[in-house]
């Protein structure tokens, strides 16, 4: 098993005939991934190298191809609209890439989502992969191998590090899920570790959180009250001066909840190991899984 991707799940890729939309939807195909639909308004009929169909809205291409996912490349200023149309077609994840949209578009986005079915990843993430089954995203897929232990990170270049420590390691990953640095985003840190601790096929769970929020706080309130897997965590930010954005518009310390102080302090009252340098993130989960 696996969390929320796999060999079955279908992909549309909102945005597919923009630069970034086709490089990846051509990097998630070869990777193995069920791409089959593409929507750019306007280019209904055309395909993607003869192998992806590409329609005019999300909801013509769920009718023709079935697919259950999406994944989106549209501009900052359409990209909240993006998210919307893919959930009014039913679509049941949705993986937006795409940074640099309005606050105040993603505060709209998730009140309109409150109470659907729809699971939404980020957006200003790499996506979600499960090792050879899906990649969903903008991470390198061979850097993974398939294994026991559960990503969840708030930052990219950091899970792909992590990662390939892991798999240096002859450590492989169930699912890794960027859940991206934007302040008002879909999934958190908290409901991904809780997917894994219902996962059969996670063992072990590395957190990589960064300075800003309370998401990790919360992530270890319900480890330290509901999951006993092996559990490590890392915190980006140490060094970061209070109130200044460092590179995600989440990254900001507002409060004394926001310092990587406060974050470890949560963590070590939970009993989580703190992974202190990013250089030992795989030795320190192979430490809490041993």
């Amino acid at each position: 098993m696996s969390i929320l991707v796999d060999r079955s799940t279908r992909v549309v890729v909102q945005g597919i005939t923009g630069k970034a939309g086709t490089f990846h939807a051509r990097a998630c195909l070869d990777y193995g991934t069920s791409v089959v639909a593409g929507v750019t308004p306007g280019r209904g009929g055309q395909k993607l190298d003869e192998r992806v169909p590409v329609f005019d809205s999300v909801a013509e291409a769920k009718e023709a191809t079935g697919c259950n996912a999406s994944l989106i490349f549209v501009p900052a200023p359409g990209a909240a609209d993006a998210i919307l149309e893919a959930a009014a077609a039913g679509i049941g994840l949705i993986v937006c890439i795409t940074e640099g949209i309005p606050t105040i578009d993603m505060v709209r986005v998730l009140a309109c989502l409150e109470g659907k079915e729809t699971r939404l990843i980020g957006p200003n993430c790499p996506g979600v992969i499960t090792p050879a089954e899906c990649k969903i995203g903008i991470m390198p897929g061979y850097i993974h191998r398939p294994g026991p232990v559960g990503v969840v990170s708030r930052s990219g270049t950091l899970t792909y590090e992590a990662v390939w420590q892991l798999s240096q390691r002859g450590i492989g990953q169930s699912s890794c899920v960027g859940i991206g640095g934007d302040p008002v985003h879909g999934l958190g840190l908290r409901e991904v570790v809780e997917m894994f601790e219902g996962d059969p096929a996670t063992e072990a769970i590395l957190i990589i959180g960064e300075i800003g929020g309370f998401e990790e706080q919360e992530a270890a309130a319900f480890w330290k009250t509901s999951s006993r897997k092996p559990i490590a965590a890392f915190l980006a930010g140490a060094t970061a001066p209070p109130g200044r954005r460092m590179g995600h518009a989440g990254a900001v310390i507002t409060g004394a909840a926001g310092t990587v102080k406060a974050k470890m302090e949560a963590f070590e009252a939970a009993g989580i190991p703190v992974i202190l340098s990013p250089a030992e993130i795989g030795s320190g989960m192979a430490r809490a899984m041993a």
